[in-house]
């Protein structure tokens, strides 16, 4: 069994400002415990000190136990890892380095079959034995069987890249799960996953007997699963020793316990000063009350230097004001649509000013739903007299009837050539002047947009390439020509003004999501397509972007698996495993 201790930890940030002060709690054995608070508060900084990622200014952390750690963004992996790689990574860190010395001496007995080489592998082997592998990778083998469906050896060299966010995380989760250590921290744990899977995810949770420190925004995970609620906010922690069920309560009874201290403590400091005043002007013209004014002066200053009681933490003030515009009566047109390997074909028409969500299983084809209507508007204007190419996308206002001709496997190359033969671009440069990514979702039949609709798609894992090392005052004004006055007010209604200097990449995942909503609000875009936007949105952004989707004049597919955001939609379009595709009126998330 093991903890986790933390102890007057304080925290500043490499520009130096202070974002943790004296932060202490415990979370005891077998312990499960929800660590929330607003976007930017320090949630993951948090995480990343208490696993030695990060160093401390003051404090200390203590903890028994072996270490699992998932970090919030497992799904960024892009650099051509593998499952075994990412399996790899959440593995004890004796099994890491036995791991790395066996590699290397593959590698070596590879160039030089002698018998040194032959005597170093054997002994990479032992090692990788006695590290405990080889009964690892049978962990791994269920693991990948619960996670994916298949076996351990059947996707061990598979890229990381071609599994879905859900499916990294469930293969992560089961590996830490499962594996030997006994102190998880899970950095938003339910992001990407299903409905079904949050579920098992919460089972998983109860049964434990490990002790987890887990950062989540799903108040359903969080009311079943957590022991107790670790909050963060205006720089310390405080620790609700109930559920979330009687969280929100608890944290109102504090602030107004913290509100009535400071009132109090500014009624003391006032009635102390007004005594120094008084006792001043009379001392003036009466030496013998000199003492007592100089007793009164000291009182008050011992009364200053000890410094105020803690004071309440300031309510976020999220205003969001995505606007829209008018388009066609139909904004999306689908005939026969299928998505090359995930989906059977089907039509679907969704209106100007319907808010419909996309539900359904990891890997059902969602996300690339999504993608591929984003990419509709790269594809330029096709006239009916010009032939279209295999799974072109197009305009409905150039060619408002025209089926497109079923793609049969073309390459992205040979998708880019036009009916002359000429090469399209590769790319082209959206609205905020940033080079959108090649078309490559592949697909037969037909997708059309409406007249006049403009996408704006927020992407679900946050990789955006062009936002990287810009700041968020930069990335206004350079690229919607607005004033470096005006840019700070609009990142002010979105909680971000004070990180308006930090790079993309530097901010939290809940600042990274703001921040793609304003980008969404200024582009003008009129048909928003959101995936999985409230996954790292705390509760007060997610209650945010409630309001301003209800006042946007414009048309909203969103792919969730967010069960309290999804009751606001009109309609659903659910996505199953064996590919079908059918609209509901009601969720469902089976």
């Amino acid at each position: 069994m093991g903890h986790v201790e933390v102890d007057g930890l304080t925290y500043v940030l490499p520009d130096g400002r202070l974002l943790l002060h004296e932060v202490s709690f415990r979370v005891g054995e077998g312990v499960t415990a929800g660590l929330v608070g607003p976007n930017g508060a320090g949630k993951t900084t948090l995480l990343g000190l208490i696993a030695g990622d990060l160093t401390p200014a003051t404090g200390r952390v203590a903890r028994s136990g072996g270490l699992g750690v998932m970090r919030q963004f497992i799904g960024a992996v892009r650099d051509g890892r593998t499952v075994h790689d990412l399996l790899l990574s959440v593995a004890p860190e004796r099994l890491r380095g036995a791991s790395a010395a066996l590699r290397a001496a593959e590698a070596a007995l590879a160039a030089c079959d002698d018998e040194p080489a032959q005597l170093a592998y054997a002994h990479a082997l032992a090692e990788y034995g006695d590290a405990g592998g080889y009964a690892m990778e049978v962990v791994w083998d269920t693991c990948a069987t619960e996670a994916m469906g298949l076996p351990y050896d059947a996707i061990r060299e598979r890229p990381v890249v071609t599994l879905s966010g859900g499916e990294q995380k469930r293969l992560v989760l089961e590996a830490l799960l499962r594996g030997p250590d006994e102190v998880l921290l899970l950095d938003e744990p339910d992001n990407y996953l299903d409905v079904p899977a949050k579920r098992r995810l919460e089972e998983a949770l109860r049964a434990t007997a490990k002790t987890v420190l887990l950062v989540s925004h799903d108040r359903q995970l969080l009311a079943t699963a957590a022991d107790r609620i670790v909050t963060v906010e205006s720089r310390g922690a405080w620790v609700h020793g109930g559920g979330f069920a009687t969280y929100a309560q608890a944290r109102r009874d504090r602030v107004a316990r913290l509100d009535e201290r400071r009132r109090r403590w500014d009624e003391e400091r006032a009635k102390l000063a007004r005594l120094v005043q008084t006792l001043r002007q009379t001392a003036a013209n009466n030496d013998a009350l000199s003492s007592a004014y100089r007793a009164a002066r000291t009182r008050l200053e011992r009364f200053e230097q000890a410094g105020p009681p803690e004071q309440a933490p300031r309510e976020q003030n999220v205003r969001m004001r995505l606007r829209g515009g008018r388009t066609g009566k139909r904004a999306v047109i689908c005939e026969g649509l299928t998505i090359t390997g995930l989906t059977r074909p089907f039509d679907t028409e969704i209106w100007y000013g319907e808010r419909v969500a996309v539900l359904g299983a990891n890997g059902s084809g969602k996300s690339h739903f999504l993608r591929l209507l984003t990419e509709a508007s790269l594809e330029g204007t096709t006239t009916p007299a010009t032939p279209a190419l295999d799974g072109t996308v197009r305009s409905e206002e150039a060619a408002p009837y025209q089926r497109a001709v079923r793609y049969e496997g073309a390459t992205r190359h040979q998708r880019a050539v036009g009916s002359e033969g000429a090469a399209r671009p590769q790319h082209a440069v959206g609205s905020e002047g940033a080079a959108r990514p090649q078309r490559g979702v592949r697909y037969e039949g037909v997708v059309r947009l409406g007249a006049r609709v403009v996408p704006g798609h927020f992407a679900q894992t946050h990789l955006r390439p062009d936002l990287h090392g810009r700041t968020p005052a930069d990335l206004i004004t350079e690229r919607h020509g607005l004033t470096l006055n005006e840019a700070m007010a609009a990142l002010a209604r979105y909680e971000l003004a004070p990180a308006g200097r930090q790079r993309f990449e530097t901010l939290s995942g809940g600042q990274q999501a703001r921040l793609q909503i304003l980008l969404l609000e200024l582009q003008g875009a009129t048909l928003l397509l959101l995936d999985e936007p409230t996954d790292n949105l705390d509760l007060a952004g997610a209650d945010a972007l409630q309001r301003g989707l209800e006042g946007f004049s414009g048309t909203v597919l969103a792919v969730t698996h967010d069960r309290w955001f999804a009751t606001d939609f009109d309609r659903y379009l659910i996505f199953h495993p064996d590919g079908t595709v059918h609209e509901s009126p009601q969720p469902s998330w089976d």
